[in-house]
């Protein structure tokens, strides 16, 4: 079975793009082939952003990366074959092999890595999720895997082209302040996860904690907070820290680190360097055998399904498992989903067989942090302040993760008419029945400078779900909501158009519209965009053939039955003197001749807008 020159060996994995297929050049030469699914093969724009995208891959020419070696994105079923590269991945040598990594070694691979990202940056791509385990050690120096082409789903999801139940691109704990907040990404969003990645290498940590200590609240701590630099060497601080600047405008370009650090021959451990041999050797064993098959092995067999690629059943004799279990670290990265790889050897456990050293770690998760919460208090809770759950007129949501006395460990989000305000905590007492938070921190003001901190507050737990909430003299209910990368209901997710008012606008109906595009993302990140057309009118008010256009982004500041947003924030490239920015509203999903219908309601007595799911 072949797709173009290379013959199929067998299917390591399927991610949200498409197939993985491992196979072989007619040279020999190990690769990972990627077969698009069909449901995104028939989309033109996918179709087109995707041969953009190779093209671009293809430009960067494997410089620290993995090369592109083969594709056809005109194919019926569009496909991508990238070169094998034979290294573990820095997740695996840091957290289950060696450690974090000497000064010099770290150095090292600074450098390299900002070298390889010069030439994705050249390219015109941004890679946007670099993290341990998509960094690949290599005798000659690190590689870059797992970029670029993940960019032609999203981008077509953010068109509103294609429907997708995806979270925020990146991975908690390695994702940048303008990531974390869903904005336009610029090479600097590189520049502070390469930050991060270093930070991890060095000591074997994030600098803003993992996923185990709350996901929501370690984008927070991206967004807003200092990194953590404990134990890091001092002869690596200044670089670090200038990597992990929050303005990306005062982060080091990448030329500049390559310039800037000294690389050092070899530069690897020498016990890591060691397991990189004792690699290559089972890897010439494998391929040793004319054709790259092990003698006795049977012929590969499948079939080509209607669904735009081949199904391949994979051989299974002893000689071949190193092999594909090393070929799997590239074709999880080619798939652009799978957040870790293996070292070629391991056992289900992830170590070598016989061998239990280094020190017990996964994905760079730390400890969760000790504190005096109970866990009933623990997790994300929602309340209203004015008006009823069906129909609010002010909102609240505080978020609340382990800490000890004097931490700030919640998150708060307060949502009125005309603004929105989130901030972080500090704890002053926790027991059974009650916790206290004093003083606290404005971290977004949604319009810019017009929020003050929260007050006091007192949460008393009157049953598993249900919360009493006091500050001041304001008292309401909060009740569980839900957390983390998303938190947006699926019924939300998608693009929606305006349901056409030809009694209010007559035969001028055609001119008016607004298209609404739902997003996933966690509380305090745009989630939610508009997109507003109408005629430009004249002095006397009546419409004119010119036609004006607003754009406009809101944050989620409340999710569940209703999804609460703060005030829409216009769009510099798409705004208009006769825009109006429009304030705080909730949106709910309810039925209408069989179909789904989203109504807007703005936070004050008004009718909502009525949308449906565009055709």
């Amino acid at each position: 079975m072949r797709i173009g020159p290379f013959r199929l060996v067998g299917r390591l994995g399927v991610g949200g793009m498409g197939r993985v297929f491992l196979a072989r050049s007619a040279g020999g030469r190990t690769v990972a082939v990627k077969v698009v699914h069909a449901e995104l093969a028939a989309r033109d724009e996918f179709r087109r952003r995707f041969a953009r995208e190779v093209a671009a891959l293809e430009r960067v020419g494997g410089a620290g990366t993995a090369p592109v070696l083969g594709s056809d994105t005109g194919a019926e079923a569009p496909w991508v074959a990238i070169g094998y590269v034979p290294g573990p991945s820095l997740r695996t040598v840091v957290g289950d092999e060696h450690g974090p990594l000497p000064t010099e070694t770290v150095r090292t691979l600074a450098s390299g890595l900002a070298r390889a990202l010069g030439h994705v940056h050249t390219a015109g791509l941004v890679h946007r999720d670099l993290k341990p385990s998509n960094v690949l050690l290599t005798v000659d120096g690190p590689r870059i895997v797992d970029f670029g082409i993940a960019r032609a789903v999203d981008t077509v999801a953010e068109d509103g082209d294609l429907t997708t139940t995806g979270a925020v691109v990146g991975s908690p704990g390695f994702m940048s302040p303008e990531q974390v907040r869903g904005e336009r990404l610029t090479p600097a969003s590189d520049v502070f996860c390469l930050g991060s990645v270093l930070v991890y290498a060095a000591t074997g940590r994030s600098p803003f904690g993992s996923a185990d200590s709350g996901v929501h609240a370690t984008m927070f701590r991206i967004a807003h907070d200092e990194p953590d630099l404990t134990d890091l060497p001092p002869a690596l601080s200044g670089l670090i820290r200038a990597c992990l600047a929050k303005d990306p405008a005062a982060r080091p370009s990448t030329g500049e680190l390559v310039e800037t650090l000294p690389v050092t021959e070899p530069w690897l451990p020498a016990d890591v360097l060691a397991r990189l041999g004792r690699h290559a050797a089972r890897l010439l064993e494998a391929e040793a055998v004319p054709g790259g098959t092990a003698a006795g092995d049977p012929a590969p067999t499948g079939s080509t399904g209607a669904g735009g690629g081949p199904t391949v059943t994979p051989p299974r004799p002893r000689r071949r498992r190193a092999l594909l279990a090393a070929v799997t670290v590239l074709a999880v990265a080619a798939a652009a989903t799978v957040t870790y790889a293996v070292w070629p050897g391991t056992g289900a456990d992830g170590k070598e067989p016989g061998r239990g050293k280094g020190k017990e770690r996964t994905g760079g998760a730390s400890p969760g942090p000790a504190g005096i919460v109970p866990a009933a208090f623990l997790g994300a809770w929602e309340g209203v302040l004015q008006g009823g759950e069906d129909h609010p007129r002010e909102t609240a949501r505080i978020e609340i993760t382990q800490g000890p006395a004097g931490a700030k460990n919640a998150v708060y989000v307060q949502v009125s008419e005309s603004r929105l305000c989130m901030g972080r905590s500090r704890l002053v007492s926790a027991d059974e029945d009650e916790v206290v938070y004093g003083e606290s921190d404005v971290t977004t003001s949604v319009p810019a400078a017009r929020c003050t901190p929260a007050a006091h507050q007192t949460l008393a737990l009157r049953s598993p779900d249900v919360l009493e909430w006091t500050s001041g003299a304001a008292r309401t209910t909060f009740r569980k909501a839900p957390t983390g990368t998303s938190v947006v209901p699926a019924r939300f997710l998608g693009a929606w158009q305006n349901v056409p008012r030809p009694e209010v606008y007559g035969d001028q109906d055609g001119r008016y519209g607004t298209w609404v595009t739902v997003t996933q993302g966690p509380v305090g990140t745009r989630v939610v965009r508009f997109r507003d057309v109408f005629p430009r009118t004249d002095e006397d008010g009546a419409p004119t053939p010119e036609t004006v256009s607003c754009g406009s982004t809101a944050v989620l500041g409340g999710a569940g039955n209703l999804l609460v947003i703060g005030p829409q924030v216009r769009d510099p490239a798409a705004w208009d003197s006769e825009c109006a920015e429009n304030g705080s509203s909730y949106l709910e999903i309810v039925p209408w001749k069989g179909k789904d219908r989203l109504l807007v309601y703005p936070m004050v007595d008004a009718e909502p807008g009525e949308y449906q799911r565009r055709s």
